[in-house]
């Protein structure tokens, strides 16, 4: 048991130790055509461009405009564009960074035949080849708009699962497939479902809370008040209400991790009630600015309806992450104490996979802080 308890603290130390960002990198693109091009202004985050400099290894001047011009260059080699089934060959026109927004600006052209083609389909991996942990790789995802199409479309989601076709009527105007409210919603759907699972922070901190709670009833309880606080902050970042520095939020959500942990250990039996309600609200303020990410650049420019259902959907499938963990963990929590209950009347077994359980959150928590308050700039 022992053994078990170490090897498990040991595989979520090694995890966390990469979590100082989550596995997807945000950002958007905006796609025009003209006679004989296609233009693709690419603002990719600046996390982008880190984690493929720093997992490529890469060599060469250090300075910050070095990295972005590489990063061009990798764009390119990861960034697929066909013209009725040919890649079209492309190159960096220009880069800057955008001040204050923790973003870079890729001014990126294709040139096509003068014959105007009958689809246009971007395909991209991006960042795939880096791992983020076991078995999750790094992923990039890009916000599409497309303002020559009729109607002009936007909040197209694209990535690596899904790749971005579109077409040219008679007129030479564009039609992209998709961009509609109800494809929005699913693509950003299924998003906040990747998102989570993929966010051991966010992840670690519901399972530090469902450790504690006793009923049904505690669960609804303690998830309702961090989803409310989430979707709160979530809705504000995005909304450029409220924006606070990765500096402040990373450490936060990393402490609210070992806070709960901790409280489990220390004091189980306050826990529960009002004033872990409470917890749960206060850092789920915190973890909606973490879940807004880069949305909150990616979504600029994007019509009112169009953001206001990418942010529900959004929300939506973060709370479907977390019940994918929450339930079977909860389910399993029961049933160890019933069947303790019944064969020994002991609830040592229960207090064991509690206490145990915790204390391995509260040291991969420890680790993340440690590497939140090291690395995020």
């Amino acid at each position: 048991m022992i053994r078990i308890a170490l090897y498990f603290i040991g595989v979520l130390g090694l995890w966390v130790a990469n979590a100082c960002a989550h596995p997807v990198a945000q950002g958007s693109m905006e796609i025009t055509t003209g006679s004989g091009y296609l233009q693709v202004v690419a603002t990719v985050s600046t996390e982008e461009a880190f984690v493929a400099e720093a997992l490529a290894a890469k060599t060469g001047a250090t300075t910050l405009e070095a990295v972005w011009q590489r990063h061009g260059t990798y764009l390119l080699d990861h960034l697929v564009v066909e013209a009725d089934g040919q890649r079209l060959t492309g190159k960096v026109e220009s880069f800057a960074a955008v001040p204050a927004a923790e973003h870079v600006r890729y001014d990126l052209r294709y040139e096509i035949s003068l014959r105007m083609p009958r689809s246009i389909t971007l395909k991209q991996n991006v960042l795939n080849e880096f791992t983020f942990a076991p078995g999750n790789p790094w992923e990039a995802a890009y916000i599409v708009k497309i303002p020559q199409a009729r109607p002009p479309q936007e909040g197209t989601l694209f990535t690596s699962r899904e790749p971005l076709t579109f077409s040219f009527d008679p007129e030479g105007t564009t039609s992209e497939a998709g961009g509609s409210n109800f494809s929005t919603f699913f693509a950003f759907l299924r998003h906040g479902v990747r998102h989570i699972l993929g966010g051991y922070d966010h992840l670690l901190f519901v399972a530090g809370l469902i450790l504690a709670v006793v009923t049904i009833w505690d669960l609804v309880k303690v998830v309702t008040a961090f989803t409310l606080a989430h979707t709160i902050t979530l809705t504000l970042a995005v909304l450029d209400v409220v924006r606070v520095p990765n500096r402040i939020v990373e450490p936060m959500i990393a402490a609210s991790i070992v806070f709960v942990a901790c409280q489990n250990l220390i004091a189980p039996t306050q826990a529960r009630g009002r004033l872990r309600l409470a917890i749960a609200f206060a850092f789920g303020l915190f973890h909606g600015l973490g879940f807004a990410g880069g949305l909150l650049s990616a979504m600029e420019g994007m019509r009112t309806t169009m953001v206001a259902t990418a942010i529900v959907a959004f929300s939506l499938g973060v709370e479907l992450g977390h019940q994918v963990v929450a339930l079977p963990l909860f389910a399993a929590i029961k049933m160890t104490k019933r069947h303790s209950d019944s064969s020994s009347g002991s609830r040592a077994p229960y207090l064991w996979i509690s206490r145990v359980g915790s204390g391995a959150i509260g040291i991969a928590g420890a680790v993340y802080l440690v590497a939140a308050l090291l690395w995020v700039r």
